[in-house]
């Protein structure tokens, strides 16, 4: 009988199916504002200001944690994405993490501490 994965397994599994093939595929806004759509605005708060670090930050972190593949690649943009990654690295879960970093060279491979 095949072992049950474990939740973590699963939440990767998950985050994983939903990566673009590549970072440049992310084409989302560096800067305005950005309204989310009703599925990602479950913080209550639904509209951003990218030119806002708090702000900015926040998006970032609702769009990998709860955004399907579509929004990420419309609301993430891959110059903030990696330029945010060192603290926004430590401000999501581990799971989501460790799959984006994983997957994208440019997100993992500089020598940090595990957060």
């Amino acid at each position: 009988m095949a072992a049950t994965p474990s939740v973590s397994e699963v939440r990767r599994a998950r985050f994983a199916r939903r990566l673009p093939v590549d970072l440049s595929e992310l084409g989302g806004p560096a800067h305005g504002h950005v309204g989310l759509p009703l599925h990602l605005a479950w913080s209550g708060l639904s509209r951003f200001d990218l030119d806002q670090p708090r702000l900015r930050m926040s998006c970032y972190r609702i769009v990998l944690a709860e955004g399907q593949h579509d929004d990420l690649v419309r609301y993430l943009n891959r110059e903030l994405l990696v330029s945010m990654w060192p603290v926004l690295r430590t401000l999501i879960s581990r799971d989501i993490r460790d799959v984006w970093e994983s997957a994208f060279d440019e997100l993992g491979s500089s020598d940090r501490a595990a957060a």
